[in-house]
């Protein structure tokens, strides 16, 4: 009973590993057609019922087609920048600048996946901001 106990925690780790590996592609993907504009690769990776909020803007939208058609919408011209993806199972975080008509808002896209698609998204922006020199000889400078 052991034995067969421990080759199911075995078969479940590789299992999740190679769902790890398919989901990072997936979002590889995602972020790299979002940065090219290619509306229709972008939102493969999203349900057909999926939901993506905004809450600092209080919007919702529902739905894949809507969700393609409100960024599809947008006149400004946009980069994506992927700073760091994290995550494993059915959440993912991934830090990226998104630039729009050249001007940088720092975003974090929050995915949860039902298999192997994201069934909700959430999204923070925030806008770059100088720092204070009261701070200055306790941090050091990074580039973003």
């Amino acid at each position: 009973m052991a034995d067969q106990q421990k080759n199911d925690q075995q078969n479940n780790v590789q299992c999740s590993g190679a769902r790890d590996q398919e989901i990072r592609a997936a979002l590889d993907q995602h972020w790299a057609a979002s940065d090219a504009n290619d509306f229709e690769t972008e939102h493969l990776i999203y349900h057909e019922d999926a939901v993506l909020d905004y809450p600092q803007s209080g919007e919702r939208t529902r739905g894949r087609h809507n969700i393609q058609g409100q960024r599809a919408s947008q006149p400004n011209k946009k980069r994506f920048t992927v700073q760091r993806i994290i995550g494993s199972g059915d959440l993912w975080v991934t830090e990226y600048i998104l630039t729009y008509d050249g001007k940088p808002s720092f975003t974090v896209s929050i995915m949860e996946f039902t298999g192997d698609k994201v069934a909700r998204e959430t999204q923070y922006f925030a806008d770059p901001f100088v720092a204070p020199a009261s701070r200055a000889q306790w941090v050091e400078r990074i580039d973003t």
